[in-house]
């Protein structure tokens, strides 16, 4: 029999649009379902007269493969995946590959590389962004786990991904172990902040400029032309066009409490465990959080006050500042998420392409914009670049920027307009310039109530000091030491 080149295992939305990909550049695909009932509706719909292979159990699913075997996985994260690993393991021949193609948590696939090469297989936990469209059309794809899979699924991957103009696919290897998952987390962070601030600006033009819905779609659209360039900026101007069944706008109709399935808060969780200020991505979970106890909110609406909105100024220069507030903080987003890309690649020992993954993330993925060709060229030039704010570049224009965003900022809380990602962004850059902060007080006080120590501006640092500050205490002080 003519077996598939890979085989894949989940035919939700996902699953079924990855294998149309794939099948159209040329591959030969066999295809499982836990309900056997979807393989047969999409061998007889989607994937009618295609080379795709259904199959209605695992065993038949394995034989069909060619050797050594390629089984992506798209199914829930957590258990489900590893119930599947565990039906395929008697069915696999040593240095079959399984690869994880869904939003697994990187310690998850660590674990999981850890275990497979143990019994000589091979694993490969995979990002893949770009919802259903991507799928389908061209994902950005960011594979890490074992590294002699990556010569096998390379030229299924690269040629499913999505292609910059050049051609370059938005795929290549990542690093060892849960890297790949690491760096979708962190994609997924950085859409969390970049969905916050689209939305707060949205909420500045609405409830302190008093602008319509197509008024709004048409400053989104124009931004979409210039150095906003994206995919969130371009489909926010098409969902604020959209009209209901009535003739009113949709997103007007929807209810304001958002939802999210653990990749921000993984990506909040990780920088907390390295010890990285990812002060917006953590603001953007939490505004999703607080959006979630409406009725909360609707009863502190009723007691709590605040400023009346009130805008008197030319509207066309407000807007001109809130698209540069725009630009800075969103930079300070991915700013913060290379930090934290570059703390886990030391504390885990991976070797990351922080050019590379910019341009993974140039097109396929949500957050694909113009934008991250600057930051692939700042990385270029500079692969030790230890912060994105500090490549002349971005330098110049967080200078050139950044009047204009502190005016939106003071205007929004001036007016009492919800703005946490904006001026988290703007708190994080006037505390990254800052030379000297006030920990020097706070190392103080913890040494003055629990004897924790401090460090001396005038001694060498690594030594710890302990003062008897009341008088009544001894010399006795706590281990020095930090999380």
């Amino acid at each position: 029999m003519n077996r598939s080149d890979i085989g894949l295992i989940g035919l939700a939305v996902m699953g079924e649009n990855l294998v149309l990909n794939m099948e159209s550049k040329g591959f030969t695909v066999s295809v499982f379902n836990r309900t056997v009932a979807k393989v047969d509706q999409f061998i007889s719909g989607r994937a009618r007269g295609k080379r795709i292979i259904g199959t209605r159990s695992i065993e038949e699913f394995t034989r069909s493969l060619m050797t050594p075997r390629k089984i992506m996985l798209m199914v829930k994260a957590g258990r489900p995946v590893d119930e599947f690993i565990e039906q395929l393991l008697p069915l696999l021949e040593k240095g079959d590959i399984i690869i994880d193609g869904g939003n697994s948590h990187y310690p998850d696939s660590t674990r999981r590389t850890e275990y497979l090469e143990g019994k000589g297989f091979r694993f490969v936990g995979t990002g893949v962004s770009g919802g259903e469209e991507g799928a389908l059309l061209g994902p950005s794809i960011m594979p890490g786990g074992s590294p002699s899979a990556w010569e096998h699924v390379k030229p299924i991957f690269q040629s499913i991904a999505a292609k910059v103009n050049d051609g370059t696919p938005c795929c290549d290897w990542v690093g060892e172990k849960g890297a790949g998952h690491f760096v979708k987390m962190v994609h997924n962070g950085i859409e969390y902040g970049d969905m916050q601030l689209i939305c707060e600006a949205y909420l500045l033009m609405r409830e302190y400029l008093g602008m319509t819905a197509d008024e709004m779609s048409g400053v989104f659209a124009d931004w979409n032309r210039r150095e906003l360039d994206s995919y969130l900026v371009q489909i926010t101007g098409e969902i604020l066009a959209h009209k209901d069944v009535d003739g009113s706008p949709l997103v007007d109709k929807i209810l304001d409490t958002a939802g999210q399935k653990g990749t921000g808060k993984w990506t909040g969780v990780a920088a907390l465990d390295l010890g990285i200020p990812l002060t917006l991505i953590g603001e953007a979970v939490f505004a999703r959080c607080l959006s979630a106890v409406k009725e909360e909110r609707v009863k502190a609406s009723r007691v709590l006050s605040g400023p009346k909105h009130s805008f008197t100024g030319n509207r066309g220069e407000f807007l001109a500042d809130l698209e540069k507030a725009l630009y800075a903080s969103k930079l300070v987003s991915y700013a913060q998420g290379y930090t934290l890309m570059a703390a886990a690649a030391q504390e885990y020992g991976w070797n990351l392409n922080y050019g590379g993954i910019a341009l993974m993330w140039r097109g396929g993925c949500i957050i694909r914009s113009a934008f991250l060709g600057r930051i692939k060229e700042a990385f270029d030039k500079n692969p030790r670049l230890s912060n994105l704010l500090l490549d002349p570049f971005f330098t110049e224009k967080m200078d050139d920027v950044q009047g204009a965003w502190r005016k939106v900022v003071a205007s929004a809380f001036s007016n009492g307009v919800w703005i946490p990602a904006l001026s988290t962004a703007l708190a994080y850059y006037d505390g990254l310039r800052s030379e000297r902060l006030p920990a020097n007080l706070l190392q103080a006080q913890r040494d003055y109530f629990g004897a924790h120590q401090y460090e001396r501006i005038d001694k060498p640092k690594g030594e710890f000091f302990h003062t008897n500050w009341t008088g009544r205490g001894g010399d006795t002080a706590s281990t020095a030491y930090t999380v």
